[in-house]
Formats: structure tokens, sequence, C-alpha cells
């Protein structure tokens, strides 16, 4: 299955409320810290005063709901609403995920930050980039990225945005980050080189086409059992594995 989701992604082009839940973001984090050049790695290191990415996987969720980084708000995601792509949705006038993870990177690069600002962003960016890789954080505007579609999930009443933040993950593997990592971080190096090609633009643009995918698999009212969590399982392995390489990918590029 791993190599059929592969092949298919090396062959083609490529392409609101807060993302993945505390163990998605970890996830990421991890598999991004896992993978660094060792410069790289010392560097992050550096920035976060001796602390694991994993540390602040989930630090911007909380911030943003503070009024220092209210602003950060829309940052978590890009809506696309049926019948749109992201260059032709109205855009979001205080950013959005894809604008975020672009301008962090450029700062990072720049090295003309402060010490607390360059913390600050690289914070946000190891969230973001999680972020960009769940499928309802490219939802539609319309229905608020799937918090307004009601599903259930065992016969208990739950939205398509809480599912898939958080609920198919954990019904997924009950596994640690560290166990999450060792399962599922297993590329050869081509296949490694493969997934980190490409743009944060068109890395979401494929999160996008996801989403899409998902609400035509998950009408209104559609109740969740164990066939679809074992029909998504792979897919959600598949965002976190990409968002961890990805992470990794551009903090080398930024640290190198």
């Amino acid at each position: 299955m791993k190599r059929l989701w592969l092949f298919v992604l090396c062959a083609g082009s490529l392409q609101a409320a807060f993302g993945w839940g505390q163990k998605g973001h970890d996830v990421t984090a991890y598999i991004a810290e896992c993978n660094l050049t060792p410069a790289a790695a010392q560097a992050v290191d550096r920035v976060l005063g001796g602390h694991s990415p994993v540390y602040y996987a989930n630090w911007l969720d909380n911030a943003s709901h503070t009024p220092e980084y209210a602003y950060t708000k829309t940052w978590h995601y890009a809506n696309i609403d049926e019948g749109y792509t992201f260059d032709t949705m109205p855009a979001e006038p205080a950013g959005d995920v894809v604008k975020a993870v672009t301008d962090l990177v450029a700062q990072l690069k720049s090295g003309d930050m402060s010490p607390e600002r360059e913390a600050e962003a690289l914070k946000m960016l190891v969230h973001l980039v999680g972020d960009m890789h769940c499928p309802m954080h490219a939802g539609h505007r319309s229905d608020r990225g799937g918090n307004q579609v009601p599903v259930t999930m065992f016969g208990r009443p739950t939205n398509l945005h809480s599912v898939w933040d958080t609920a198919i993950p954990e019904a997924a593997h009950n596994w640690s980050y560290t166990e999450w990592r060792n399962q599922i971080d297993r590329l050869t190096d081509d296949e490694a080189a493969c997934i980190v090609r490409g743009t944060p633009k068109e890395w979401f643009e494929q999160t996008a086409a996801l989403s899409e995918m998902i609400y035509r698999r998950t009408p209104e009212g559609t109740n969740i059992s164990y066939d679809y969590v074992a029909e998504f399982t792979p897919l959600i392995e598949r965002q976190l594995l990409m968002g961890g390489r990805r992470l990794a990918r551009l903090l080398d590029e930024i640290y190198e």
C-alpha cells in the first residue's frame, strides 16, 4: 500500500477549528526532528532553547486564543469552497496557512531576526506545516471546514472536522508519537526525495484534493464506523509522514 501511494504521488504533478489533535502534531514534529541534518538539528536546538520541536508542536493552537496572537487564528487553514481552487477562492484578508508558512520560511531564511522572534517564528512553522496536511484545513468556507457537517462516529454525534482532526487518528492506532514515527517513517531515499518535492502551496493543493474526496465519501449524516477508519488509516499515516518529512526539508534549507 505504501509503495502504491508513493508511486501515484511521484507519477503525477504536485498539485476553522485548529487541526490535527495533539498527537498528530507531535508525530509530525518528531518525524521532522528525526530527519534533520546535523547542522539543522543543532540550529533548531539552539533556537528552541534546548527543547525538541515536539515540545512546541501544539503551542500555536493555544497561543492563537490569546490577545497577543489572535492575529494568527486564520493561519491554520485555507478554506476552498466546492468549484474553486486555491488560486480562484477569494483570499482570507488576515492570511492563511499557505501564506503563513511561505512568509515564515522566508523570514527564517533571512537571518535578520532577534532570537526571540526567531524562536516564535520557528514554533509557528512547526505547527503550521502540520496543519497544511490535515484534510479539513482545506475544507469549505461555507461549512467552516466541515465543522457544520453533522456526522456520527460509532453512533455518537460529531462533525466532519472533529472526526478528521482527532477522532480518526486516535482510532487508527493507539500509539505514542514515538511509536507512530517508528512504524510509519520507513521510506527509502528515493521515496523520501519524492514526497519532499514541491512548494508549500503545492503541498496544500494536494491536501485540498483529499478534502474534496472526503466530502464526497462522507455526506452529511454518515455514520462513521470500523470500515471507514480502516479505509482512511493509510491516508492519515501518509499525511503525517509527509508533513514531518516536508517540515524537515524546510528546516534543513533554513539552517544549512
